[in-house]
């Protein structure tokens, strides 16, 4: 199963693909998606959800995780930042995939063991999560990547625990 990882941005919005293989992680593909900051919002918004349409024909993932902005100090990128999550989650919806989002912290917990790991620790973890020779370049990628695996190493138990409690997520 591949698992799409977005780190919403409107001017950067990374993506990664990771999957399972053997008995680890692989990353599958990686990128960003860019948009002209002297576009109109809504032509902004129309080309990431072009893009992310076509990542999700290409790759047919079983799931899709977008981070969850839990806070930003500058309140226009956390509004940028939502609209852009707004039409990943979208495309998501519309091609029928799973959903998931964590935040910054629950990433960071999850493949470092500290939630207020730095960027730097998050990439060399993904590295070495993915067997990877180097830490993926840009950052917004290595979101992208961290949060997939974060999903695919997390998302076991938390089925588990679902089904034992008869909770769903």
């Amino acid at each position: 199963m591949f698992v799409l990882g977005v780190d919403p941005g409107l001017s950067r919005c990374g993506y990664g693909v990771v999957t399972r293989r053997g008995g680890g992680l692989a990353a599958v593909a990686g990128g960003v998606v860019t948009t002209p900051p002297d576009a109109a919002l809504p032509d902004r918004l129309a080309t990431l959800a072009v893009e992310l349409r076509a990542l999700l024909a290409e790759y047919r993932p079983g799931a899709v995780v977008i981070e969850r902005v839990f806070f930003q100090v500058n309140a226009k990128t956390a509004m940028a930042t939502g609209q852009a999550a707004g039409v990943a989650l979208l495309a998501a919806a519309e091609a029928g995939c799973e959903v998931a989002q964590y935040t910054a912290n629950e990433v960071k917990q999850a493949l470092v063991g500290y939630g207020s790991a730095t960027k730097e620790q998050v990439q060399r973890m993904v590295a070495s999560v993915l067997g990877l020779d180097a830490p993926p370049r840009p950052p917004d990628v290595a979101d992208a990547l961290a949060l997939a695996a974060c999903h695919l190493t997390t998302q076991p138990l938390r089925r588990a625990v679902a089904a034992a409690t008869g909770a769903s997520r």
